[in-house]
């Protein structure tokens, strides 16, 4: 069955009516237009399933699209994350010192639902806004408007970073401080290319590599060293 985001359906709606009005109005042949425009909000805004792999620590992929920076993160080096992920503002203390940022470039045609890395209890949803470079450039992840949501897991905390890109103006977290999520489960999604961070803890095996391209909920990025 196809699915669609419901963050889309406003954007639908408006294009096909305006290709109505434009085909009864206007011109048929312009309508072309305002229907292909419809048709690629429909396509966008597409929400799939995905099996999500079974198994002990495990961090799957928080969006789709392609892996453009892995780095070891030290906890005095880009604030405030480090800090959160230390149980800066409350829940569990992660006694692991350093941490490893895996970023996500996500463009326009890519499925842009977003979900959770692994099963854990939101602890902190902290909004920042900013700038809207653009999300493949280093600088997206500091300056721009973004979302961090913040999840206390089995195996640590793990920070995920919705960052608004030079055409999505807007992140959408749907969950709140509280909220359980399960590896794979959507909670939220950035609007029309744009790029996402996730921090994991140090003390895992990174399973892919620059370039490469994954989807949201079913490719394992990591595994946690048992």
């Amino acid at each position: 069955m196809f699915k669609l985001a419901s963050e889309g359906y406003p954007f639908i709606i408006v294009f096909a009516v305006l290709t109505a009005i434009t085909y009864i109005f206007v011109n048929p042949l312009v309508a072309v237009i305002p229907l292909g425009i419809t048709f690629f909000m429909v396509f966008f805004f597409r929400d799939p399933e995905r099996k999500v792999p079974e198994g002990e620590g495990l961090f799957v992929s928080p969006a789709d699209g392609r892996v453009i920076l892995i780095k070891n993160v030290c906890e005095d080096t880009t604030p405030p994350i480090p800090p959160l992920l230390r149980g800066g503002e409350g829940g569990v203390k992660d006694t692991n010192r350093g941490f490893i940022e895996i970023s996500i470039f996500m463009s326009p045609l890519n499925v842009h639902v977003n979900r959770a890395p692994c099963d854990g209890n939101v602890s902190i949803i902290k909004y920042s806004p900013g700038r809207f470079k653009a999300a493949y450039k280093d600088e997206a992840s500091i300056k721009n408007e973004n979302i961090v949501m913040v999840l206390d897991g089995k195996e640590g905390r793990v920070l995920v970073k919705q960052v608004a890109g030079f055409l999505a103006r807007r992140a959408v977290c749907k969950v709140k401080v509280g909220d359980v999520l399960r590896r794979g489960e959507r909670y939220g999604i950035i609007k029309f290319g744009s790029r996402l961070d996730v921090y994991l803890p140090k003390a895992v095996r990174i399973t892919v590599k620059l370039g490469d391209r994954v989807k949201a909920g079913e490719t394992v990025i990591a595994q946690f060293r048992l």
